[in-house]
């Protein structure tokens, strides 16, 4: 899938590294510069590759996601705001399916800086009641950093939705993430791990609530561990599906589970609250270390 993007003409050459196409309805900034390839979406503001060079894909995309003005993209890094989950509709918030501007970009040789701007106006306004000036920043090369400022004065709940690629699920494990968690796929209930560590049998969906800064999903098939670290962040969510799960869903396929694991920085039991002089913040840095 994400070979795809890559190959999709070119309608907009921007700078040297940077390049406007088109997935379906939706304009895509793809970036191929020697350090790193990597692609956003202006819907969202959402990152939907990132590949450093002579490294295999990092994040995952649905080979069944559709790219269609006004409908979430499975995969990638959705932009989870001004709520998280089912708090209100759409489910996860209207950051994700807004367009976003391409407000700002720089390149150098070691990475390229993207920065994308979303604004209220009649739609979201007809959703939720606030004025807000939401900035997302991407910092794409040997590392992958994103940044969430939100203007405004509000609280909100918020996580960077991030789909990782692995080999093979079933040898997946994520350390880090600290001993309390609420187990969403039994209703909510209260949990403890004793070793901060998940591992993925069947579906799994748990906000862990006393994460550590840095969460290491070790992907034993793939021979790489991937580093998520989080920034401003009270929760760390972790999410796979499973087959029943992954089987019912459209925008995915039947097998999609086994090659995907979230690991997402959330502001979820402590909300996200903007100040007029005060934005509040939202931040994730992905790192690849290879197994020795």
């Amino acid at each position: 899938m994400t070979e795809n993007i890559f190959s999709l003409p070119v309608v907009n050459q921007i700078s040297p590294y940077l390049s406007q196409r088109q997935a379906g309805e939706l304009p895509v900034i793809v970036v191929n510069h020697p350090k790193v390839r990597a692609a956003i979406t202006l819907q969202g503001a959402q990152l939907i590759a990132w590949q450093p060079n002579g490294e295999k894909p990092v994040i995952w995309l649905s080979e069944k996601t559709p790219f269609t003005a006004g409908k979430a993209i499975r995969g990638g890094v959705p932009i989870c705001w001004p709520w998280f989950g089912p708090a209100g509709q759409p489910a996860h918030g209207f950051a994700r399916n807004q367009p976003w501007t391409l407000s700002a970009h720089d390149e150098n040789n070691d990475n390229v800086l993207l920065t994308l701007v979303l604004e209220s106006n009649e739609q979201t306004k007809a959703l939720w009641p606030h004025d807000f000036t939401l900035i997302a920043r991407f910092r794409l090369g040997e590392h992958c950093e994103i940044e969430l400022e939100a203007h405004g004065e509000y609280q909100a709940t918020c996580a960077l939705h991030s789909y990782f690629n692995v080999a093979d699920i079933q040898e997946v494990e994520v350390s880090g993430l600290g001993s309390a968690f609420i187990d969403k796929v039994k209703g909510g209930e209260q949990g403890t791990s004793a070793d901060g560590k998940q591992r993925y049998v069947g579906q799994v969906d748990r906000i862990y609530t006393q994460p550590e800064d840095c969460s290491l999903i070790h992907d034993k098939a793939g021979e790489r561990v991937i580093e998520v670290y989080h920034h401003h962040h009270s929760d760390v969510v972790t999410w796979n599906p499973g087959v029943e799960l992954s089987c019912s869903m459209a925008d995915m396929t039947n097998h999609g589970f086994q090659t995907m694991v979230c690991v997402e920085t959330a502001r979820i039991n402590t909300p996200m609250k903007s100040a007029p002089e005060q934005p509040a913040r939202l931040g994730t840095t992905f790192r690849l270390r290879k197994k020795r």
